[in-house]
């Protein structure tokens, strides 16, 4: 009989996604895990020495501690990690012990946004113009390059943290000062609709795809206005985003694996790639997707980049009306001390997660630890963007500042 494969786990979760013995259960296999110290409780049984914690998940920390796990179980068949901010590490780990799977010549242009766009133009697919920045770039150089307003964006970051919509020199020349221009991208600003795709390719084709809209913008969200998604209505403009997005995943280099695709449409018409990444989106996207369109995306993230078979049976469009809502939190530590429920309130939303009073926030929690999440159900586009509207207006939260309690 064949030994168990043996697949190494780079985990930063400490909640129910870091159950990843529940992804792989129909597939007998042994998993050994990198994790940051205390996010061991959702393992599930883990047997002896096979859990390294570790202070951070950077890449020079975590190649000795995956050697030790080698060594004590055996050469890894696969190595998986699921956050946007691990993906690149794993390819770099399967790179360093020969490890099958996508390589970082693959994930990283699904990381770095100026890799992700020059290999889209190869391709004759249209992108924002752009510029890489080099440590003598000036800010006149960029002006006459892209123009104003323009975009200033991390080239490896995720949920548009560091992203700044800059309309002048002068402030563009302050945002670029003290800080590492070379981190940085900049792109033209095309201001109008941002859809998301959300899929899995299998074997070069289609095995699950839907296309979303937002309900403001993910920037909107990082200036304190909500931010939320509904699934477009089938019809001529989901075929075309849709093609759209398998077109640019295909011409990135992903052949069987896990995408979230973000895109803008121009006002005069036209689609313009904004980014991509090589893993289950974030918010409330995989929830709804497991709720309403049948099919687990962070199952399927996992199990794709290890090689195990899909769980989800055929290929199909996402056709279940859905949706979602995150509300914002406050950029200064304050403490809940009300929230109002949706549920019951808004017919459309079918399950929440709201803070326990005495909850504290502080800008760091990114589009999970929020002070309100919403998924929504009903009958079509848009009566869900209308129930999206009314949660983002009619949901109240009253914070008091940490400092009031002392």
């Amino acid at each position: 009989m064949p030994s168990r494969p043996h697949y190494l786990v780079v985990n930063r979760y400490d909640d129910e996604d870091a159950e990843y013995h529940r992804y792989c259960a129909d597939h007998p296999c042994d998993l050994s895990y990198l994790t940051l110290t205390g996010h061991t409780n959702a393992f599930g049984p883990v047997g002896p020495g096979r859990v390294e914690e570790v202070p951070d998940l950077r890449p020079e920390t975590l190649v000795p501690a995956a050697r030790v796990l080698a060594e004590r179980h055996g050469r890894f068949d696969g190595i998986a990690a699921l956050s946007e901010y691990d993906v690149l590490t794993a390819a770099l780990l399967r790179d360093e012990f020969g490890t099958p799977g996508p390589g970082a010549s693959v994930v990283r242009a699904f990381k770095d946004k100026v890799v992700m766009k020059d290999r889209l133009v190869k391709h004759g697919l249209p992108v924002p113009r752009f510029m890489e920045l080099g440590t003598s770039t000036t800010p006149a150089e960029i002006a006459a390059a892209i123009g104003f307003p323009l975009v200033l964006k991390p080239r490896a970051e995720a949920g548009s943290v560091g992203v700044r919509i800059v309309r002048g020199v002068e402030e563009l020349a302050a945002e670029l000062d003290g800080v590492d221009v070379t981190r940085f991208e900049c792109e033209e600003f095309v201001s109008t609709e941002i859809y998301h795709a959300d899929g899995v390719l299998s074997e070069g084709r289609r095995h699950f795809l839907s296309v979303s809209g937002y309900v403001n913008t993910p920037v909107d969200f990082l200036r304190g206005r909500p931010l939320g998604s509904v699934t477009l209505d089938p019809g001529p403009l989901r075929e075309e985003i849709g093609t759209f997005a398998i077109e640019c995943v295909t011409a990135l280099g992903l052949v069987t694996g896990c995408f979230h695709l973000e895109v803008i449409r121009r006002p005069g018409g036209g689609l313009v790639f904004l980014e991509a990444g090589m893993r289950a989106g974030g918010a409330e996207i995989a929830y709804i997707h497991r709720d309403l369109h049948g099919i687990d995306l962070m199952t399927e993230s996992f199990r794709t980049v290890l090689g195990i078979p899909l769980r989800s049976a055929h290929a199909r469009f996402g056709d279940a009306p859905a949706g979602w809502v995150v509300m914002p939190e406050p950029h200064r530590p304050h403490r809940v001390v009300h929230r109002s429920p949706m549920t019951g309130v808004v017919p459309q939303v079918y399950a929440e997660v709201l803070p326990d009073p005495g909850e504290v926030f502080d800008g760091t929690g990114g589009y999970f630890h929020v002070p309100g999440r919403f998924r929504l159900t009903g009958l079509d586009e848009r009566s869900l963007r209308a129930a999206a509207r009314r949660v983002m207006h009619e949901y109240v939260a009253v914070f008091e500042p940490v400092e009031a309690a002392h």
